[in-house]
């Protein structure tokens, strides 16, 4: 077994709300510092930018997980993660065609870069990411489960694209519930007692390189989403915790 220190909610220059130093190659580097060695770039709606930082990563000790951070009809933001650049890129075609065509207005969202390994430009994302998808939560979880990959509320204890706050209750089926870094698992257990029965994972939502936190830990085999599922649920040796 092995502790990998992760942060499963990463974004690049793609999320218009990310900040301009959010390139491949500054992740990577920012994520090694930290002592972070397993991240998930979870850019809003979109996953044009995860084989970059994937082909960043290469060569060195970080492990990057392929996924996206949807928002669905209800406006609940949700973790989608996976193995593979197929099961992602199948996941986009999904969303591109229930996601609204409208055009992004840069002056009012910000841009949305679509860059190479290096960081270096490519092209802009014209169709505004910051949208909701015509997918109900339940049904882009059992999508992203078909698809093998795990889907994890995001930010539950936010007032904003939070499941908490937008629903006010937690359905049933998920195998986890991310926290923002505002709130401990401790706290939140106390604060939402609908929580109790969940693993409770944190991560940074990093939107600029000073927001990595790296507070969750997996004692897993490998970083694989079949093993991420064992440690959330306690099972075969695997544990997730919180610091």
């Amino acid at each position: 077994m092995k502790v990998f220190r992760a942060d499963l909610h990463v974004h690049t220059v793609l999320s218009p709300c990310a900040g301009v130093e959010m390139i491949p190659p500054l992740i990577v580097q920012t994520a090694l510092e930290r002592g972070i060695h397993l991240i998930a770039i979870t850019d809003h709606n979109a996953s044009a930018n995860v084989a970059a930082v994937m082909q960043a990563a290469q060569g060195t000790e970080l492990v990057v997980l392929p996924g996206m951070e949807l928002q669905t009809r209800e406006e609940v933001h949700l973790l989608c993660l996976f193995d593979t650049l197929e099961q992602v890129f199948l996941w986009q075609a999904q969303v591109d065609r229930l996601l609204p065509n409208l055009p992004n207005n840069i002056e009012y969202f910000g841009e949305q870069f679509i860059v190479d390994s290096t960081g270096e430009f490519l092209r802009r994302e014209e169709r505004l990411l910051l949208n909701s998808v015509n997918l109900s939560l339940e049904d882009a979880a059992a999508q992203v489960t078909a698809l093998g990959g795990l889907a994890i509320p995001a930010h539950i204890d936010r007032s904003a694209n939070g499941l908490i706050a937008i629903l006010g209750l937690i359905p049933p089926g998920f195998e986890a519930l991310e926290l923002s870094r505002h709130l401990t698992p401790a706290e939140a257990r106390r604060k939402y007692p609908q929580t109790a029965s969940y693993p409770l994972l944190q991560s940074g939502d990093v939107h600029l390189l000073d927001g990595f936190l790296g507070s969750t830990h997996f004692e897993i085999e490998r970083p694989t989403v079949a093993e991420l599922r064992l440690a959330l649920a306690g099972q075969q040796g695997r544990s997730m915790w919180v610091d």
